[in-house]
Parts: C-alpha cells; sequence; structure tokens
C-alpha cells in the first residue's frame, strides 16, 4: 500500500492585507508577530510565513531592523521553517520588497508570479472606524492600484534570492501565473519541485468557485506534472472551504489571519493558532497528518535552518 504523505501547513501571521482597527488580534508588534509565529507552529503549523509592521501604526514595512527582532527568537525557540515575504504590500517598489528575504537568506521566500489590480476597498462596507491615518487611504485608493510583479522583477528576485539558495513559495492568483512558473523554470531561475501556492477568492485574482479550483489545479499537473507541490490559500470566507477541499485532494494548505481574520460567520479567530488548529482538525478527519518542518524540508528540497543569516 502506497504510504501517504503528509500535509504541509502553512500559517501567515500578519501579512499587509488587513489593517489593525479590522481586528485586535491581528499580530502588529514585533512581540505579537513572534508570539503568532511560535503559537502557530506549537499547534501544527511546519512553515510559518511572516511580515513586518510598524509597531506604533500597524503598516506593513520591510525594514530589516523589525524582522531582526523576531526572526532570531522564533529560530532559537522552534525549528518551523520561516519563510519571509518579497510581496511586503502593494504599495512597496521591489526593491523594498525584496529586502529582508535578501539579507536574512532564509529557506523560504514568497514570491507573486505576476502583476495584478488588488482590491481592498470592499472591506470598507464591514469595516467603518479606524484608529490610524493610513488604513482608509490604504483600502480606499486600492481600486486604482497595480501589485507590479513584471517578468524583470521576478528574474530579479529570483536571481539575488536564490543565489542564497533560498527557495520559493509561488503565489500564484491566476492560471497565468502558473504559466508565468512554468517560463521561469523553462529558463532555469526556478528549479522543481515548485512549491506553488494557489491563492483564492482576493478582489483581482481567480474567484474561489470550485470550478476555478478545479481549474487551477489541472492546468498545474498539466504544466508541471509531478515536480511540484501544491498548496491552497482561500482569502476571507474561502480560507476553511477550499482547505478542507484542497486537503481531500491531496494538496498542502495555508491559513492564517493574513488570509482570513475569521472564524466562522461574524466571529473573529482569536489567534493565528486557532486557524492552524481548525484546519489540522480537518486534515486528520480526512485520516491524514500533518508534516512536521523537517518533513516540509525535505518535501520541498530546502537547505535546512542553519543555513540562514539569522
Amino acid at each position: 500500500m502506497a504510504k501517504t504523505k503528509p500535509v504541509i501547513i502553512t500559517c501567515a501571521v500578519t501579512g499587509a492585507i488587513h489593517t489593525p482597527s479590522m481586528s485586535p488580534y491581528l499580530p502588529v508588534t514585533p512581540d505579537e508577530i513572534r508570539d503568532a509565529a511560535l503559537g502557530a507552529a506549537e499547534a501544527g503549523a511546519a512553515i510559518v510565513h511572516l511580515h513586518a509592521r510598524d509597531p506604533e501604526t500597524g503598516k506593513p514595512s520591510q525594514e530589516t531592523a523589525l524582522f531582526d527582532q523576531f526572526l532570531p527568537d522564533i529560530k532559537a525557540k522552534s525549528d518551523v521553517v520561516i519563510n519571509l515575504t518579497t510581496g511586503g504590500a502593494p504599495t512597496m517598489p521591489v526593491e523594498e520588497r525584496m529586502g529582508p528575504a535578501h539579507h536574512f537568506a532564509p529557506e523560504l521566500a514568497s514570491l507573486n508570479m505576476g502583476s495584478m489590480n488588488f482590491g481592498l476597498y470592499e472591506m470598507l462596507g464591514r469595516f467603518k472606524e479606524f484608529e490610524h491615518d493610513w488604513e482608509y487611504p490604504y483600502l480606499a485608493e486600492s481600486d486604482d492600484r497595480i501589485f507590479k510583479n513584471t517578468f524583470r522583477d521576478i528574474a530579479h528576485i529570483l536571481d539575488a534570492c536564490g543565489s542564497n539558495d533560498t527557495r520559493f513559495e509561488l503565489e500564484c492568483y491566476d492560471i497565468n501565473h502558473l504559466y508565468t512558473a512554468a517560463h521561469f523554470l523553462e529558463r532555469g531561475l526556478l528549479k522543481a519541485p515548485l512549491f506553488i501556492q494557489s491563492v483564492f477568492g482576493l478582489r483581482g485574482g481567480i474567484a474561489g468557485h470550485p470550478e476555478d479550483f478545479m481549474h487551477m489545479k489541472r492546468t498545474a499537473d498539466r504544466l508541471f506534472g509531478g515536480d511540484y507541490h501544491w498548496s491552497v490559500l482561500g482569502a476571507g470566507r474561502n480560507q476553511m472551504n477550499l482547505g478542507a477541499m484542497s486537503v481531500a485532494m491531496g494538496s498542502n494548505v495555508r491559513v492564517g489571519l493574513e488570509d482570513s481574520l475569521w472564524d466562522g460567520p461574524g466571529k473573529l479567530a482569536a489567534s493565528n493558532a486557532d486557524q492552524v488548529q481548525r484546519i489540522r482538525s480537518i486534515v486528520e478527519a480526512l485520516g491524514l497528518r500533518v508534516a512536521t518542518p523537517d518533513e516540509a524540508r525535505d518535501m520541498l528540497g530546502l537547505k535546512g535552518g542553519d543555513q540562514v543569516n539569522f
């Protein structure tokens, strides 16, 4: 009987989509981000996907000094795989976005696979009051915002960060992003096995309908065959239903307060660990088990936690 591979749970603990006024549970300070990452790892996440924020305002920040306030602590207290964003926030230029991943040489870094509309403005229908001056325009002006990820940008990140033996979580928000990943695989700037993170439900990308889900999976299978590991990220209300569907189909899965603030209709998630525990319960109810960090390293071909610059 074939051995079933374990399921990699990634937890994205804070991100750059939600603003602090939306939830009192969103990690903002370095200590909060550290504690959220460690809690997610303890709950069963093999990978934590990390952004930083200005500790006073909660605004997304790519200052390496902020990352340096939590990365060593996480590494010292857990063997979890640390994945640093090169996405930063859609308002940032590429050099700023890729700075921490280039500086710290993590095992894994996220990489967006194409330019796109990145609409957050509909959140203003739910959230009306904001503590910080930057929050409202950050959301409202996203109806005229392009998240720039050109072929040149992607090649630059692959060359600069890949030279440190960092591998990539390829964030694919639509079908064309899979073709872009295939293009860079052909150019030799990516190497198999790819780690494809399919993102569903963000305004500007592919939606969260099961037909969209299946189209993404069929296309990835056709392009990459057995040379990739699939993971699924459902934004907002799509988080757990698409997560459950993906796990049942043999995928890995990503959760976390970056992707959804919710733990059910109208109920805010009290922690990242709560979301990890919920998806872990689904994994185990299906007769599967979650991957350990070292199993994730082996599956994804990572260099090891002793080969990073923090």
